[in-house]
């Protein structure tokens, strides 16, 4: 690729004149000096643990010609052996550099974007099904998986770096994929990872209280979800849960076309839920009653989404219903087991207060009798601290009994992390709680303390296939650990 095709549309300055910047090819974008070639350009990148302008001399002792930087590195950083691009935020202008190096893929597709706290990952798994059974050639970029038609490409991030975005981008672009449905991470979207991204759409599920370890207050929290909104076309549409109270801050600058969603307000999109078991419920969508296998008003106004943006992208009111009620929800979401004896165990990725408080209140509704519902739910580690004693005093609050355990500790102490957790316990749940490090211990005991009935909720991980302790990742997992304590190993 040329330079100057590099560069379109981005703000910099440099001491390449405008004929060398037509003439100078290269072969790839890279931010990583490790791995830089005497063909690449090299993207100085500042990261929390390391800053790549501190690199620029060993890419140029590897052959490198030319660095995009910013413009206010330090000049005893800047060696004579490169040519320099200078940008105000290499960050920030990555995801541009990284669409115009693929061509821009994203406008040959219609990218799909979801965010919000709660949701994101069935809201998005959910249309890539939807659209695939259909007939389309979609792609799904989630926190579980990201796939390209029927190939599954595994997932480090809920929204990957700039480059693997517009790379994912290109990938299906090039298999023929029509649609992307994507989830939108409040990192993502402060760090500029979506930038270069032509999305057709957006949609909004929820906010509430998570991330502030990194985004420090709600209110930043917030921006950086509306962020997202205020960068869409005029094409593009916007949709919002009406429910949620800060919906409408979403839509104040945006200038896509504008709907709401709703199982309770006035909304462009309604639903209601006529009734529900642990087998599904019955909703009622567009003055149509439709079965789906899933439970819980969360997954109501996760599948009511679904319904809005196919009807917003031109699928049939008809299609769009009859695909919903066959649609399954993503894994690790409401996957649940049951006994001989009818001991109903659960797995799910609730890791917020909000998401356990809703799970809850979904078990809550699903009881028929006197069951217990005995919780086990822990914290990660190295993120936000504030929400570990709500999380606590949420799952007590709704719960006969609750173990509090290790979820993913990372390089913090497991029991500081449970202390913290501990402080949201009033003195008069004390009683109902036990605290057991040891997740596959405190899984066990949940299930031992179990009778006929009962419910056993396994809270935090959902469709992780592994615990983060000091650096390293050991197999485990929620569901083969549930069923196990079950004695439901071939089940």
């Amino acid at each position: 690729m040329l330079l100057a095709t590099l560069l379109q549309g981005i703000s910099y300055t440099t001491n390449l004149s405008a004929a060398s910047q037509a003439q100078i090819s290269f072969a790839e974008l890279v931010t990583d000096s490790r791995k830089v070639q005497d063909k690449d350009v090299f993207v100085a990148l500042k990261g929390l643990q390391h800053d790549g302008h501190q690199y620029l001399s060993q890419v140029a002792q590897k052959g490198v010609k030319v660095a995009i930087v910013n413009k206010d590195t330090a000049p005893e950083l800047l060696i004579s052996a490169l040519d320099y691009i200078k940008v105000e935020d290499t960050n920030q202008i990555l995801g541009v550099l990284a669409a115009n190096f693929y061509g821009n893929p994203s406008q040959n597709l219609k990218v799909i974007g979801i965010t919000g706290t709660n949701g994101k990952t069935t809201t998005a798994t959910l249309l890539y099904r939807l659209f695939s059974q259909l007939g389309f050639p979609c792609g799904l970029i989630s926190t579980i998986e990201n796939k390209i038609n029927q190939k599954t490409i595994p997932s480090t991030h809920t929204t990957p770096d700039a480059l693997s975005l517009q790379k994912l981008f290109y990938e299906m672009q090039e298999a023929g994929c029509a649609y992307c449905f994507m989830e939108v991470s409040s990192h993502a979207s402060v760090q500029g990872r979506i930038n270069g991204t032509h999305f057709s759409g957006a949609v909004f599920t929820n906010i509430t209280h998570d991330h502030l370890d990194y985004h420090g207050t709600f209110d930043a929290y917030i921006a950086a979800k509306k962020r997202f909104f205020d960068a869409l076309q005029k094409l593009a549409f916007a949709l919002v849960n009406a429910d949620d109270k800060r919906a409408m801050v979403m839509l104040q600058n945006t200038a896509a076309k504008k709907y709401t969603y709703a199982l309770k307000n006035m909304a462009d999109f309604k639903a209601r839920i006529i009734e529900q078991s642990i087998e599904g419920m019955l909703l009622e969508i567009a003055d149509k009653q439709v079965f789906s296998p899933m439970v819980g008003t969360f997954n109501a106004y996760n599948l009511l989404a679904v319904y809005a943006v196919a009807i917003l992208l031109g699928i049939s009111e008809e299609e769009a219903l009859l695909g919903i009620s066959t649609l399954l929800p993503a894994e690790g979401r409401f996957d649940y087991v049951r006994t001989t004896n009818g001991i109903l165990g659960i797995v799910d990725y609730a890791h917020t207060p909000d998401a356990l408080e809703k799970i809850l209140e979904t078990i809550t509704h699903l009881r028929t009798g006197n069951e217990q519902v005995i919780t086990v739910v822990g914290c990660g580690g190295n993120r936000d601290a504030a929400k570990r004693p709500i999380m606590a005093a949420v799952a007590c609050a709704k719960s006969n009994k609750v173990i509090l355990t290790s979820d993913n500790p990372r390089n913090e102490d497991p029991y500081t992390i449970l202390a913290d957790m501990e402080k949201g316990i009033s003195a008069d749940k004390r009683a109902n709680v036990l605290i057991i490090e040891n997740r596959r211990e405190a899984i066990r005991t949940a299930c031992m303390l179990a009778n006929e009935g009962d419910i056993v909720l396994v809270a935090g991980k959902g469709h992780e296939k592994y615990q983060e302790i000091k650096g390293e990742r050991f197999d485990f997992d929620d569901k083969t650990e549930l069923k196990n304590a079950l004695n439901l190993q071939n089940s």
